[in-house]
């Protein structure tokens, strides 16, 4: 194939805001997380693919295959889907409370 470029498991974005390694990014509606530290307007290597543990909104029971929202403005994940965006579903439950859950991206 001529126009193939690349498997898209790994993608390189522009981060919108200062990210840490292991963080989420979202630009517009695509979600990955972080593989190394970036500053606003930085390029920023996001894995599209893969099961992470990610920062949850500590208030909430997850049971595993629950879908799970990125809360963009919290810069956590939740299940509320309200103005969120759909990045996955949950890999194992996750207490309430509790800081972290594991997540398989979508």
């Amino acid at each position: 194939m001529k126009n193939y470029l690349q498997n898209g498991a790994m993608l390189t974005v522009i981060a919108a805001a200062a990210v840490s390694s292991g963080a989420g990014v979202l630009v517009g509606s695509m979600f990955g997380v972080a593989a190394g530290d970036a500053g606003i307007g930085d390029d920023v290597t996001i894995a599209r693919e893969g099961v992470f543990i990610l920062n949850k909104l500590s208030a909430q029971a997850w049971t595993v295959g629950a879908k799970v929202y990125w809360d963009n403005t919290a810069g956590q994940c939740t299940t509320v889907a309200s103005t969120n965006t759909l990045i996955g579903y949950a890999a194992q439950a996750a207490a309430d409370p509790s800081a972290t859950g594991v997540v398989v991206l979508i």
